[in-house]
């Protein structure tokens, strides 16, 4: 049977995705994530059964998905996709003598018992018959494997990697040096030693040892002067890579689309930025203390050959037998890393929405469920680095008993040379210092061996970010409107956030939003409205249709700068834990005050602000603390005010306001609104009935759109809105 192509999921969200991946790999089709994602959209639920059916249909397989008992798995075609323990899923690849082998896109290749196997797939019991949820996947008559280019394999490298440390060639270049006269010091030392037994001890010349001490302490004392010096150009470049890893992260991340951070889970991306940190010190530590080692090994290793080379053969032959042991130690190790991984990203989610909604959870008094939920991660991430301390032990236990046999070995052979006559007693003590020198490397080197497992692995995570295309992937983007006069349109617009579910979230939208004029878009919630407007700011990319502003399609045009063109307020903007100053003018330049002052006088939160000690330089709490959402809510909409835009975008921008200061902001954004395309979505009457023209929608469609006396007067949709939600009464 040919060995089962495994691959690893980067995030819990991957899972049914990757299944499908290897699966495909199994047949001959190497389709990478993106090529993937197009036709199976991840969701913050990951992918469900008929996303991966649908899918798999488009490149070419069948598929037939159900619930079977147990016992009928053994007569089907493998392999094919469980769903497992309910919240995942794996490949089933091979059944062989009781034992069900399992391609695991989180943990590896596994084997389970059958009982152990049952327990994890099993959903279902039915007239005492075990079931559980299955898909089979077999390539279509006349099916073609797809070929894989060099040119879609995005991969993070060591060789990109290196260019991280290029800047510091230098430095590495003194670095090296020093390694290089720190080997040749530590090389005098056996040498003085033997002379002390040989030369001093045996002519009884203490003023000699004394000599030879005292080179001993002069050696020791530039030692540690080249190793405090190398420390230091170490700790000043592995900061600065360190940083620029980071920075180089964030970047990325920023240039990514909207979409991207729909999927990703907090805890995900802060375990990315941890497999920073193991790259960094891979690049700056591990590479150069494998350097040292091999230096260190061959010198030393030269002079032992020197004086023993039957003892340098035992030597090498003891190392071998160890390396051999490490590296039986490296498939389990890489599984468990994984598991690590994904319980650890949980873990940080979790613990970060616990102290985040630590105030709610006491006012819905649900404490202990909380709690509860939390310890079980705990307990879980618990359980797994419990096993990986197990492996470590193991692997340590077995490491010490191989050294010592060697060194037994070793000083048997050694002192069976010197009761013969082949070598002084000096000589035998310098071997067994030699031999204390070479155990270092050697453990130094191995430890290379799991670093390089361990900053492979993280490559791949990182990989996920780095590879992925960002927002403005086009080969050109404009930065400019032709023809703004024609306003926005949306045409014949269809869309839904999941590909494979039948029911759109905007069905056939076409609409018109003038310039210079204020249009308003009510509805009853979930009709579409919040969704009309990401589309417009190029959140998402449409399915069928087109939007336009002026005559090119939101598609065409770079989204920082048509973001820069647009004043916005969405329904769950963020406050800044800055000063208020910085939270109204957010972007990258310096405060304009006067502009500052103006925004907060038509968001009317300029008095609430000079009322305060520090005024407009009062820092507020993370997510807006000490605020309330009434002042958080004119805050934001004096930040849009600020940008002084052409286009204001406002998504339920009033609705934590009082009547008062609804009224007063109203009046003054009216003003403010001259001359600017405005898209208003709302509830309030007060909000809405000015605007030159209402869109009413319901369930994604438009139903209605006119003025606020022509709908009114129809007695529809809109008529309905005025009289349950804004409370205009009969």
């Amino acid at each position: 049977m040919k060995k089962f192509p495994f691959c690893h999921q980067h995030d819990a969200m991957q899972c049914g995705l990757t299944c499908l991946m290897m699966i495909c790999r199994y047949y001959g089709s190497f389709y990478d994530y993106d090529e993937l994602e197009e036709l199976c959209v991840a969701t913050r639920n990951g992918v469900s059964m008929l996303d991966i059916s649908e899918a798999a249909t488009k490149i070419g397989y069948h598929t037939v998905c159900g619930r079977i008992p147990a016992a009928n798995l053994k007569s089907m075609p493998l392999p094919c996709i469980l769903h497992w323990k309910q919240n995942h899923f794996v490949v089933l690849y091979r059944i062989h003598r009781g034992k069900y082998y399992i391609a695991d896109p989180a943990k590896g290749l596994l084997k389970y018992k059958e009982e152990e196997f049952r327990k994890c797939w099993v959903s279902t019991e039915t007239n005492g018959e075990e079931k559980g949820i299955v898909m089979f996947i077999k390539p279509r008559v006349g099916y073609q494997s797809m070929g894989y280019t060099k040119e879609k394999n995005r991969k993070r490298t060591l060789q990109f990697l290196f260019g991280y440390i290029k800047p510091y060639r230098k430095y590495f270049g003194q670095i090296i040096l020093g390694l290089l006269l720190g080997s040749l010091l530590q090389l005098i030392l056996p040498f003085l030693t033997q002379a002390i037994v040989d030369v001093g001890i045996k002519q009884r010349d203490i003023g000699f040892i004394w000599l030879i001490l005292l080179g001993q302490l002069m050696l020791t004392v530039s030692r540690t002067a080249v190793d405090f010096i190398r420390r230091w150009l170490l700790l000043h470049i592995s900061m600065r890579v360190n940083l620029a890893l980071i920075s180089d992260f964030f970047i990325k991340l920023l240039s990514l689309p909207m979409t991207f951070f729909d999927t990703k889970q907090l805890g995900d991306i802060m375990q990315r930025m941890n497999d920073h940190g193991r790259v960094e010190r891979f690049l700056t530590g591990n590479v150069l203390n494998v350097m040292f080692s091999v230096l260190t090994f061959l010198v030393f290793g030269g002079v032992l050959y020197f004086y023993s080379g039957v003892i340098f053969i035992i030597f090498i032959a003891g190392s071998v037998l160890y390396a051999l042991w490490i590296a039986s130690f490296l498939r389990r190790r890489k599984v468990l890393d994984y598991e690590l991984f994904e319980l650890q990203a949980e873990n940080n989610s979790k613990t970060y929405e616990f102290i985040n909604s630590m105030q709610e959870i006491k006012l819905q008094n649900c404490e202990q469920r909380r709690r509860w939920e939390w310890e079980d991660v705990q307990a879980s991430v618990f359980e797994v680095q419990m096993k990986s301390m197990k492996l470590q032990q193991s692997q340590e236990a077995g490491s010490i008993f191989l050294n010592e046999v060697k060194n037994m070995v070793i000083t048997v052979v050694a002192a069976t040379a010197v009761i013969n006559g082949d070598m002084t007693l000096g000589m035998m003590l310098a071997v067994q210092y030699i031999i204390g020198q070479l155990s270092r490397p050697v453990e130094l080197i191995m430890d290379f061996v799991y670093s390089f497992q361990d900053v492979r692995i993280s490559l791949e995570r990182i990989n996920d970010v780095h590879g992925r295309f960002p927002e403005d992937n086009r080969h050109f983007v404009f930065l400019h409107v032709e023809d703004p006069d024609l306003g926005i349109r949306f045409s014949e617009v269809n869309f839904k956030y999941d590909k494979n579910i039948k029911e759109k979230v905007l069905d056939n939208i076409s609409l018109h939003i003038p310039k210079g004029k204020v249009t308003a878009i009510v509805g009853a919630s979930g009709s579409g409205k919040t969704t009309l407007l990401k589309l417009l700011l190029g959140y998402y990319e449409v399915e069928e249709g087109r939007v336009m502003v002026g005559s090119m399609e939101v598609c065409e045009l770079d989204k920082r700068w048509w973001r820069r063109q647009c004043g916005v307020v969405m329904q769950d903007g963020v406050i800044f834990s800055e000063s208020i100053a910085r939270n109204i003018a957010v972007d990258d330049g310096d405060i304009d005050t006067e502009r500052m002052i103006k925004a907060a006088e038509i968001a009317c939160i300029k008095d609430t602000v000079m009322s305060l000690p520090m005024k407009f330089d009062t820092k507020i709490g993370r997510d807006g603390m000490g605020l309330s959402q009434g002042q958080k809510q004119r805050i934001l909409i004096a930040r849009a005010v600020y940008k002084n835009p052409e286009y204001i975008i406002l998504d339920e921008a009033t609705n934590s306001l009082d009547a008062n200061n609804e009224r007063a902001i109203v009046d003054n954004l009216a003003r403010f609104y001259e001359g600017r395309t405005v898209v208003v979505v709302a509830h309030r009457l007060s909000t809405v009935k000015n605007a030159d023209q209402i869109i009413v929608m319901d369930k994604g469609r438009i139903v209605e759109q006119g003025t606020h006396e022509s709908l009114t007067a129809r007695h529809g949709a809109y008529y309905n809105l005025v009289r349950n939600q804004l409370e205009m009464g009969n």
